[in-house]
């Protein structure tokens, strides 16, 4: 063969984008405590959402590209008026389930949000719903979100496990998008090779960088590029049900796919890595793991690496709230994965980067005994000057151990521990907080205050009526399955 010519030899759909197309299409989801799980997800995930909806930053987003645009059985944006069509309504609701930083998190090689996903998930269901409705049809029911959810949610897991995207500078949106095209392509009624297609594009689409989580650069796409992945999602989803040819090399095409262009180097060095260590690693497959296994933000909104640190700084706050002055200085032991992504000391520029620093949102609680949402508006933070005194007490240091166990199997810890230092040579306890009231190891003591945390959010933006009406229907888990998609949204609907 002539060196100046390629082989045309069109390949096999790559081995991930089968398993995955297969997964979604024929798993049958029997464990009732990941059905349980998803049901506590749910709850949380929209009352994360409709709590975003008090800050303007993010209501600014929402609603039709083209103001007075009517969509026909157009999907709703819970708490809100809004109508939208899939795409936009996936973009809507994505955005105001991350806002606040308060969903969801998944921990391991690559770190994420999967209840991300519900964005599209619950756009497009909405959608079908009423659109079969209207054409003498049976709506999908919530058993079909709930079950789309536990199957996002395994991908979008299984495939952080040990592949780390922010090692390369990619940003962990990436899993959304192929989690929420698989699921919500499968919704649409996409059979294997649309569903493969779809996730094709998808891989192919070009990628978020980190760029806008991390120090000096951290900003609010943060807080909306999940809604920008799962509404995407649905858009390829979209196109492959229309028809579009996919592309079946997308991850391992020399040159030009995904491995070669996109996980081929570090961040840092630009080392490239042997080719064999480009490809995906799957340790496990596909199943209900990640569902049974994902951890709660109950107490505070704060990034998932410093929700330790928040906990033990509540513990400490007694202790130090009448010596602030007496400081001398504060050690916070972490584990290297906080270190990576949040400890950063100079100015913090804005919301999103104050819920980015592990520092931060370790010195409020110190000082006032709680951390919420509104700890990290601009004024308040700018009527406190204490809290970048208190931050420039700081010193970080990694625990090995911690590091560690933060990527065992059997653990999956997140630990923190904070010891103040006072001037006078007192010290307080040092106070270590292993695992987040959110874990699974602590899932009976956390799972009431989750439904507390959802029936407060319920009160921000409806009547005690209508909250108590949704609280009892999401509690009873055989009657929320069997409910119709088009009408839980009726009750989720704002004026």
């Amino acid at each position: 063969m002539s060196a100046n010519v390629e082989s045309n030899v069109r390949p096999d759909y790559d081995d991930i984008i089968q398993k995955i197309a297969d997964y979604v299409l024929d798993y049958n989801i029997k464990s009732k405590e990941a059905l349980d799980t998803a049901r506590n997800c749910l709850m949380d995930t929209l009352g994360c959402g409709l709590l975003a909806l008090r800050f303007p930053e993010c209501t600014k987003h929402l609603g039709p590209i083209v103001e007075g645009t009517q969509v026909p059985n157009g999907a709703r944006v819970p708490g809100t008026p809004f109508r939208l069509d899939p795409v936009k309504a996936a973009w809507d609701i994505g955005c105001i389930i991350r806002w606040l930083d308060y969903n969801d998190t998944w921990l391991a090689a690559e770190w994420g949000h999967p209840s991300d996903n519900l964005g599209g998930i619950l756009a497009i269901a909405d959608h079908l719903s009423q659109k079969r409705v209207s054409e003498g049809k049976d709506p999908l029911t919530m058993r079909d979100v709930i079950e789309g959810m536990i199957m996002a949610h395994e991908i979008q897991g299984v495939l952080a496990l040990e592949n780390s995207f922010n090692r390369v500078g990619l940003d962990h949106v990436v899993l959304v998008k192929v989690a929420s095209t698989a699921v919500t392509a499968k919704l649409m009624g996409c059979g294997r090779e649309e569903i493969m297609a779809a996730l094709s594009h998808a891989w192919v689409d070009g990628q978020s960088l980190r760029t806008y989580r991390h120090a000096p650069n951290a900003g609010s796409r943060k807080s909306w590029a999940a809604g920008d992945a799962t509404s995407r999602a649905v858009r390829l989803a979209d196109i492959a049900k229309r028809g579009e040819m996919g592309i079946p090399g997308a991850l391992s095409a020399p040159q030009w796919g995904f491995y070669d262009v996109l996980f081929s180097k570090t961040n840092r060095d630009q080392q490239v890595k042997p080719e064999g260590e480009r490809q995906f690693k799957l340790p496990q497959d596909f199943g209900s793991y990640v569902m049974e296994n994902v951890l709660f933000k109950i107490s505070f909104p704060a990034e998932f690496h410093a929700q330790t640190a928040a906990e033990a700084a509540v513990t400490l706050h007694p202790q130090v709230k009448d010596r602030l002055d007496e400081i001398d200085k504060i050690v916070i032991t972490t584990h290297e994965s906080a270190i990576r992504i949040i400890s950063k000391e100079g100015n913090l520029a804005n919301a999103a980067d104050r819920d980015h620093c592990l520092q931060y949102m370790t010195a409020v609680p110190l000082i006032f005994g709680n951390l919420t949402a509104e700890h990290y508006e601009d004024d308040f933070h700018a009527n406190n000057p204490i809290i970048d005194e208190i931050r420039g007490k700081m010193e970080v240091q990694e625990d090995e151990r911690y590091t560690r166990e933060y990527l065992e199997e059997d653990k999956r810890s997140i630990a923190n521990a904070i010891q103040v230092f006072f001037k006078d040579g007192s010290t307080t306890e040092n106070v270590a907080v292993e695992y987040p009231i959110g874990h699974r190891r602590r899932r009976k003591d956390g799972i009431p205050l989750l439904e507390q945390k959802f029936r407060n959010n319920l009160a921000t933006r409806f009547t005690q009526k209508r909250s108590e009406q949704i609280f009892s229907l999401c509690k009873d888990q055989k009657t929320l399955e069997n409910t119709p998609v088009n009408e839980f949204m009726d009750l989720f609907e704002g004026c």
